[in-house]
């Protein structure tokens, strides 16, 4: 009989791969000195690719239980239980109640998904994916809150619809969230918008030539990137 995995024993492998030469690195890049975007989040110091790997081997965690991951106060827990549930909604195999599971347990708990890389690592395949034969207005929803974190969910969310050819969703939200104030929002909506182009570089030119005057600077920058020369800087002397 296949034993039963549990958060607890995903854990205990994190325990067993930490360093503190990693976690010196991680707790600067992440930003978590006072005042910072991740003050308080708690590192124990394990390479992500580390628990990426872990995650493979719990793909198939009971859905209490990664919720019960999410609310370890260990970031890498967190991020194991975003990783799961991405690898779990990529899998042709997953069935429908198993990704209506993750789909609700993201946004129930996203008060746990409070960090960028915990956005982006589930939110394309576990929301993006769930969301593309169905409504999508709980995107407006979340681009509309004033928790930065579903901010981002909603325009990363749409990455999914653009490898469907399915712009309108990007666009749309990147509207919405046109004046946000925080930087973390201004590359993640430049970011999408330039993917965006990359499959309609016409529309994404319309979309700038109307906002870009009130863009922020690097949600332009982001969105021009792979624009000619040209066109990149006339759409930036817009601003």
């Amino acid at each position: 009989m296949t034993a039963v995995l549990t958060a607890d024993q995903f854990i205990g492998r994190l325990h067993e791969s930490q360093s503190d030469d990693e976690l010196a690195k991680i707790q600067r890049y992440f930003k978590t000195d006072p005042g910072e975007y991740g003050e308080g989040d708690r590192f124990i110091g394990v390479r992500m690719g580390t628990v990426f790997q872990i995650a493979r081997e719990f793909i198939d965690l009971p859905i209490d239980e990664i919720e019960r991951l999410l609310d370890s106060e260990i970031h890498e827990a967190r991020a194991g239980a975003m990783s799961i549930m991405d690898k779990c909604a990529r899998r042709k195999s997953t069935g429908e109640e198993r990704r209506e599971e993750m789909f609700d347990l993201y946004l129930r708990r996203h008060d746990r998904i409070n960090n960028w890389d915990l956005v982006d690592l589930a939110a394309i395949h576990v929301v993006g994916r769930y969301l593309v034969d169905k409504d999508r207005s709980i995107l407006a929803d979340l681009a509309h809150s004033e928790i930065v974190w579903e901010r981002r969910t909603a325009i990363v969310a749409t990455a999914y619809f653009i490898r469907q050819n399915q712009l309108d969703d990007t666009f749309a939200i990147a509207e919405i969230l046109i004046n946000d104030e925080h930087d973390l929002i201004h590359k993640a909506v430049g970011g999408w918008l330039r993917e965006a182009g990359k499959r309609d570089q016409h529309r994404l030119e319309a979309f700038l030539e109307s906002h870009a005057a009130s863009m922020p600077r690097t949600m332009l920058r982001y969105a021009t990137e792979k624009l000619d020369p040209d066109r990149k800087q006339y759409l930036r002397s817009l601003r």
